[in-house]
């Protein structure tokens, strides 16, 4: 992570964003393009707002990449020497990552994951809480339709008390250097939901990166139907890079290969078993057979 300093003066913020978007996006050629985009792009740069809206939009009309993007943080961009505090004000304001788990008529399990999965430091306890109440739950619904992101490790971690006794590969990450990260579930934490529970995972259009990895890896095993909506189409994870004081651009530097399908979600969105308008998705995914007929 970098951030634009005295080494960058007499460097425009354009030239600087095209600067770090040629070294670090995942696809080298892809960001030959994107760069070239912003040659004669117009904004205000005392109006950091729109400033950052229209690099935005400039930014994602080459290939669509949602996690490409410059954000405006009104007040300050998180700081780099405390980064728990940030972590911290986010678990306050929406937790860690489970928001709800509720047992509904029928000795159905309910949990809604969102709008952030934090890092597993926080998430680790409230999952396994959210399990160890959802025991002996006939049906689980996972409600992931106002999910908006979050980390790898943490999404694995959900999995993991999904799935059996043997590890599951999930993912690859590949970095632009052809670095390979690999995702596993962990055999050990508990409690896990029995293998024969059917899981069904609601799903929105706002659905996205984290959010629409847990539904997509799911699916890709085979232990979960979903229901709802196309999701949002972000499957590239990526870096922050300071700007000014209240603008950080984010640069995606990895692709994520799934081990099951070889592929991801990138600009297509996880694709529902049993699609319907995001607000009906409860009612349909309590109307399903076990198998999401």
């Amino acid at each position: 992570m970098e951030t634009l300093d005295e080494s960058h003066e007499d460097t425009t913020l354009i030239a600087r964003i095209q600067e770090l978007v040629r070294e670090n996006y995942v696809f080298p050629e892809v960001a030959e393009r994107i760069a070239g985009a912003l040659d004669d792009v117009a904004f205000d740069e005392s109006d950091e707002p729109s400033t950052a809206a229209v690099l935005t939009e400039r930014l994602q009309s080459v290939n669509g990449d949602g996690h490409l993007r410059v954000r405006h943080f009104p007040d300050g961009v998180p700081p780099r020497e405390d980064p728990h505090a940030f972590l911290l004000d986010l678990m306050r304001d929406h937790g860690p990552g489970v928001s709800e788990v509720r047992r509904l008529e029928g000795n159905v399990g309910l949990m809604t994951i969102g709008p952030v999965i934090l890092p597993g430091e926080y998430l680790a306890p409230v999952v396994s809480a959210a399990f160890t109440l959802l025991q002996g739950v006939t049906r689980l619904i996972i409600d992931l339709r106002g999910c908006l992101g979050g980390v790898p490790e943490s999404v694995a971690m959900i999995v993991s008390h999904l799935t059996g006794d043997e590890p599951v590969h999930l993912q690859d990450l590949v970095a632009r250097d052809g670095t390979v990260s690999q995702s596993w579930t962990t055999t050990y934490l508990a409690p896990k939901l029995a293998a024969d529970v059917p899981v069904f995972v609601l799903t929105s259009s706002r659905t996205f990166s984290g959010g629409e990895e847990l539904a997509y890896d799911l699916q890709a095993i085979g232990r979960a139907t979903l229901v709802g909506e196309t999701t949002g189409g972000g499957a590239h994870p990526r870096e922050d890079f300071d700007l000014t004081g209240h603008l950080q651009l984010h640069v995606p530097t990895a692709q994520s290969i799934n081990a099951v399908t070889g592929t991801n979600w990138e600009g297509v969105g996880v694709i529902p078993d049993l699609p319907c308008a995001a607000d009906d998705a409860l009612i349909r995914a309590l109307g399903a057979g076990p198998l999401g007929s």
